[in-house]
């Protein structure tokens, strides 16, 4: 499955912020081995300078296994939390196991401020 990409040219890539103590990303559209580049730079960038990235996918219509790939190696990085993810995203995470080892809440602020 191809993603496709927004018309003004930002990819998959929403928004992207200081909220509290941590760095949100926020997140668009399909995410899979053909749009995860700039999520990717913007995700590891966020976990160089930040020790909480955020997530925010209440956008996210569809990620793969390389967009759930690209969020283990993020959540090895830096803490990482999911924001909102959507019902695709939480079958795919129930069905890998991956929403045992991920951060999961139903909003940004919610997982701002989790301990």
């Amino acid at each position: 499955m191809t993603g496709a990409r927004d018309t003004n040219g930002e990819g998959v890539i929403k928004d992207s912020y200081l909220a509290g103590a941590g760095w949100v990303v926020a997140a668009h559209g399909e995410l899979d081995q053909d749009t995860l580049g700039p999520l990717e730079e913007a995700l590891a960038s966020a976990a160089d300078q930040h020790r909480l990235v955020v997530l925010d996918a209440g956008s996210v219509t569809f990620g793969d296994s390389s967009f759930l790939n690209l969020l283990l190696r993020v959540h090895h990085l830096t803490t990482l939390r999911i924001a909102a993810p959507g019902d695709q995203l939480r079958r795919l995470f129930a069905l890998t196991g991956a929403d045992t080892v991920l951060s999961l809440h139903p909003n940004v602020e919610d997982a701002v401020r989790a301990s």
